[in-house]
């Protein structure tokens, strides 16, 4: 066989000159050393040679189009030979590039650089801040405008400090060129995301440049325009809590202005930034759905901000939604229904207004806007906001004869939420589920399950048609049911539905019925529970002393009295069983598969058993969705973190479909969502700790927020659930571990010694679960026990050698979180009455003030210590202590009321304090001791921050 040809590496083959009279190599060899310098199999001493060859043109060459090329090169020759980036980047940084009058090759340059220093982060990020600000700037204010786009989109890259960037974005919105000016204005939507703005004169001014540019010449430039007064508006919203309704109201009637621009592209912006508005006044929500001003019923006042301006904001609002939801555009009006799911939780007048629109857009030509007003519909019910009456019931039910099966799909997720308080509606929405079967064969599955649970949500409306049910569910003269009939299958599901919340008197005989559709309805019910646990359901409810029992024979049912009507030649196995699975026939007989239960005189499930059945199936189900995390850590350790992260958030929405039965446990679904966020930002941690080639810089965030979220999560995964196990305890022990570790191995990370206190506080409660003798401990707890000896050594003065953390991180692998009983969930509540912007709490300015709550406690134990957390807006706090005593007892849910003292009264008219309710980590050895009175451990809050408001007397 003839050898393949391999090109010489030799540097005589390249002509590489080593004669440093010479000005560069010739083109035909830059265009060869590509090919050397990808091959892997090239030597390194050519590759050596390639350098020096390279690194000597760059100073001696002035050919432009020459010196592009050697950048390229050099580039290339830092990404494919790890162990000279370094001199690569010193090489080019030291170069008079960086100086040069042509700017365009210093933006190349500067390019090469900060790719380069993506790779290697820890080596060369320093060197890139070194890299000197007024030169940036200098290239910014370049006679070339087309450098000005690129520099403002990469400034972060470029390692620019927040404050120039801020200077240099706001600048350029002035730029005479629109796509500079677009580029700059999202560059300040980026910067409003890090938080590093904290004055309120620039936030102000980076707002109102943004109002301005709205009215700008180009489409790019409003569209962003846009986006930028979304962003720093709800910065200036947040920046100054005493105005923040009238900021929040004013940046909302900004947006309004855009929704008759004439741009379609700048519409779809705005109605994409008002979904993210979330807060507005009701007035001026209800304008949006008017397109005359409404006139004013009385005195409307917000604090400092009086009517006249108020009316003013809200006739700028004028039918702005009406004219997105009627717009010719199907993305605009599909981005207005969007909108909506946010601001109908924020008012219900505001919210049933809008159902009526929504239930006209159900009739739009576009596909895609109908499913998102259905999606909206279907938001509002999971917010508990959708009231439905008769008239909006008829549009609803008319998209289930709908052709396109997603939109009949999402309408039957709204009709399992919606709440039917009449009769009327009841029947409506039974006889529409009944037609779309008999229209739509393929539907049958998502229908049964709908009927399932809109009969055991309401039991007492069945009672009212089971004598209609049973009259058409009766089989032929000839003993024999349609099987061929899905509108009996259907109200068969709709009857046997009933009892499961309810204690209907069903006749048996229907449960008896039912089970010849068993493999239909089991199908259809399996996220409720398995064929195994209905068929013990059907069988127990149609036993009846005096009523027929049934026993399949010969295709049909066969009916009687009692148990001494059996003939003689029946066996007593027989009576009274039923087939696991039936096979339909084409002439429409039933077919046994599996000739008899064996277990059939074993007592029927009574409806306890069955409900804990139903608890067992959510559970099992709970695992399944935990097996999937666990499979997932091979992935990050691979670096496929996009992919991770993907598939957790599919974990999480398959979790969200557990949140309508009544029936799963609470405590357990909980857990679960919360041991999801958990491992969500462990993997967003973790993927900060692998090699660069792997690292997302566009989820880059900073550790020390990671590891605070993180921390947090972990703490209510332990402090918020009673009833963990010793696995699961050990589990949850086993990740504040690895925690630790990730915080040691970093140099960046502050705080050693506190780090190395908690992590030495968890080995110990881990040495106590293990001392029990119950559970056995990983790989990982074990290395870290034959350490816990030296870990301290490894710490001195606050520094920490990262190395030997980092060989013990090589040991950890995700576990498989297993339930092995019933969690109950630690959660508190907190209530101020008669307590708003209106009517606000009197105090006298230094003299103490009694806040009265009402304090609902669930699942609280009396040993724990509770603390009422009272912050103000200077972000000062101050804790009081919660007596046991006041709430004693055994209850899993306590309501008492107390009068909390707030000593810091300040000196001004008026002011807010935020409520919250916290619970001492008492299992942690390490303190954190206050400067006042207040707790000593960290504290896991158990409800959402109350806004108290005060007003000062005269």
């Amino acid at each position: 066989m003839e050898e393949p040809h391999v090109p010489s590496t030799s540097s005589h083959s390249l002509n590489l000159s080593t004669n440093s009279s010479e000005e560069t190599v010739s083109p035909n060899a830059l265009a060869s050393m590509r090919s050397l310098i990808v091959n892997p199999s090239t030597p390194e001493s050519t590759i050596s040679s390639i350098f020096e060859t390279l690194t000597r043109s760059l100073q001696l060459s002035t050919n432009k189009l020459v010196l592009r090329h050697i950048l390229k090169l050099l580039y290339d020759l830092a990404s494919h030979h790890s162990s000279l980036s370094r001199l690569v980047f010193d090489s080019v940084r030291s170069h008079s590039l960086l100086s040069t009058e042509s700017a365009r090759l210093a933006v190349e340059a500067l390019d090469v650089l900060a790719s380069i220093a993506e790779h290697d982060r820890a080596a060369l990020v320093p060197a890139m801040d070194e890299l000197d600000e007024g030169f940036f700037a200098s290239l910014c204010f370049s006679p070339s405008a087309s450098l000005r786009p690129w520099l403002l989109r990469n400034a972060e890259r470029l390692h620019v400090r927040p404050y120039l960037l801020f200077t240099v974005f706001l600048g350029f919105t002035k730029d005479p060129y629109p796509y500079v000016r677009k580029v700059a204005l999202d560059g300040l939507v980026g910067l409003s995301k890090n938080g590093v703005i904290e004055d309120r004169g620039m936030i102000r001014g980076c707002y109102f440049r943004a109002v301005e540019l709205l009215t700008d010449m180009e489409d790019c430039v409003r569209s962003a325009a846009v986006r930028t007064v979304c962003a720093w508006g709800q910065v200036l919203v947040a920046s100054n809590p005493e105005t923040k309704v009238y900021c929040s109201d004013d940046v909302f009637v900004k947006l309004c202005s855009m929704a008759r621009d004439m741009s379609m592209e700048v519409r779809v912006e705005a109605f994409n930034a008002l979904g993210k508005i979330e807060m507005v006044s009701e007035y001026i929500l209800l304008q949006t759905l008017s397109k005359k001003v409404l006139g004013s019923k009385e005195n409307i006042c917000l604090g400092q901000y009086y009517t006249e301006q108020f009316e003013k904001l809200a006739s700028d609002a004028a039918g702005a939604l009406v004219h997105g939801l009627e717009d010719e555009f199907h993305e605009v009006r599909k981005s207005a229904c969007h909108s909506l799911r946010t601001l109908t939780v924020l008012s219900a007048k505001f919210s049933v207004e809008v159902l009526n629109l929504l239930m006209d857009v159900l009739n739009d030509d576009s596909m895609v806007v109908r499913l998102e007003a259905l999606e909206t519909v279907h938001h509002m019910a999971t917010a508990d906001c959708l009231e439905v009456q008769e008239t909006h019931m008829h549009m609803l039910l008319g998209s289930l004869v709908d052709k396109n099966s997603t939109i009949r799909s999402a309408t039957r997720k709204i009709l399992i939420l919606v709440k039917l308080p009449v009769f009327k509606l009841f029947k409506l929405t039974v006889d529409a589920l009944l037609e779309n079967l008999e229209t739509y064969p393929q539907d049958e599955a998502d229908a049964f399950s709908i009927l399932f649970h809109i009969g055991r949500n309401h039991g007492r409306f069945v009672l009212c048609i089971i004598e209609e049910i049973s009259q058409q569910i009766e089989p032929t003269s000839e003993s024999k049911l349609s099987f061929d009939s899905a509108r009996v299958a259907g109200l068969l599901v709709l009857a046997i539905s009933a009892p499961v919340l309810h204690d209907c008197n069903i006749p048996p005989i229907i449960f008896a019925y039912a089970v010849t559709f068993l493999g239909r309805i089991s199908h259809a019910l399996r996220d409720v529970m398995s064929q195994n646990t209905l068929l013990a359901y059907l069988s127990q409810r149609s036993r009846s002393t005096g009523l027929p029992t049934v026993e399949f024979r010969e295709g049909h049912p066969c009916l009687w009295s009692s148990k001494s009507d059996v003939p003689e030649n029946s066996s007593n196995e027989n009576f009274g069983s039923f087939p696991m699975e039936l096979q339909e026939k084409r002439d429409g007989t039933s077919k046994m598969q599996s000739p008899i239960m064996k277990e059939s005189r074993k007592l029927a499930t009574p409806l306890v058993e069955y409900q804990l059945e139903v608890h067992d199936e959510v559970i099992d189900s709970m695992n399944a969705i935990l097996v999937k995390v666990k499979d997932l850590w091979p992935f990050v350790q691979s670096g496929h973190v996009n992919r991770v992260l993907r598939t957790l958030r599919g974990c999480k929405e398959e979790l969200a479909t557990f949140t309508s039965k009544t029936l799963a446990p609470a405590g357990v679904l909980i857990f679960t969502l919360l041991y999801l966020k958990t491992i969500e930002v462990l993997v967003k941690v973790w993927e900060q700790f692998l090699p660069q080639k792997f690292l997302h810089s566009s989820r880059m965030v900073t550790l020390d927020l990671l590891f605070g979220k993180l921390d947090r999560r972990l703490r209510e995964l332990r402090t918020r659930f009673i009833g963990l196990s010793p696995e699961e305890e050990l589990h949850i022990l086993e990740l504040m571990l690895v925690t630790c570790m990730l915080k040691l191995s970093k140099v960046e990370i502050c705080c050693k010694l506190v780090t190395l206190r908690k992590l030495s506080s968890t080995i110990s409660q881990v040495e106590s679960l293990l001392k029990e003798g119950s559970v056995e401990p990983s790989n990982f707890v074990i290395k870290i026990g034959n350490l816990s000896s030296e870990i301290h050594s490894f710490v001195v003065d606050g520094s920490s050698n990262p190395f030997p953390f980092k060989r013990l991180l090589e040991f950890f692998s995700l576990k498989e979180f297993v339930f092995c009983g019933a969690l109950k969930h630690i959660k508190a509540e907190i209530d101020v009455p008669d307590n708003n912007l209106e009517n606000p709490i009197s105090f006298v300015s230094g003299l103490p003030v009694g806040i009265p709550c009402q304090i609902t406690l669930h699942n609280i134990l009396k040993e724990s210590r509770l603390w009422l957390k009272m912050r103000m807006d200077d972000e000062s706090t101050q804790f009081v202590s919660l007596d046991s005593s006041i709430f004693d007892g055994c209850h899993e849910v306590r309501r008492f009321t107390f009068l909390a003292p707030f000593y810091r009264t300040p000196k001004s008219i008026s002011f807010t304090v935020r409520l919250c309710l916290g619970v001492e980590c008492l299992y942690e050895d390490v303190q954190f001791v206050k400067s006042c009175w207040g707790p000593k451990h960290e504290l896991t809050y158990l409800c959402q921050e109350k806004e108290v408001y005060f007003s000062m007397v005269g």
